[in-house]
């Protein structure tokens, strides 16, 4: 495959040219010269922006992203990093589990107003708190 210009990337990633260049100032990626006015990049560069975009997904900053590329610009992820992120997600999981259970039941309730329903109390109070996390004990549990 030959280099692709700016917009040609942009085109097969979906990221648009302004992202491609602020990585580009970050050092995340790196054009191997210019046609013209536009930059080109090496096909690999597919490769290397999925992974950004995986990692930008998974909630990694630019930075940490930045550093799980060595020198030679291939990965060198870091597997403890891998596991601390996913136990973050896996946590996530958990507490939008939990606000989705209680959600829904208070859009299925019976009292008269969602106030006075007694599980969207307990929603609403542990947001004030910003306490809102999963209790131990069962999944999705909302018991005080």
């Amino acid at each position: 495959m030959k280099d692709l210009d700016i917009s040609q990337v942009a085109k097969r990633t979906g990221i648009a040219a302004s992202k491609l260049r602020y990585y580009e100032e970050k050092g995340l990626i790196s054009s191997s010269g210019r046609r013209g006015l536009k930059r080109i990049f090496d096909p690999s560069i597919l490769e290397r922006l999925a992974l950004i975009n995986l990692g930008r997904t998974a909630g990694f900053s630019l930075d940490e992203i930045a550093g799980m590329f060595g020198a030679d610009g291939k990965p060198e992820i870091n597997r403890a990093r891998l596991v601390s992120k996913a136990e973050e997600i896996d946590e996530m999981i958990r507490r939008l589990q939990v606000l989705s259970t209680g959600l829904h039941h208070a859009a299925e309730c019976k009292a008269p107003s969602h106030m006075e329903c007694p599980t969207f109390r307990r929603i609403v109070d542990r947001a004030a708190s910003g306490r809102f996390v999963p209790e131990r004990g069962l999944p999705g549990s909302l018991s005080p």
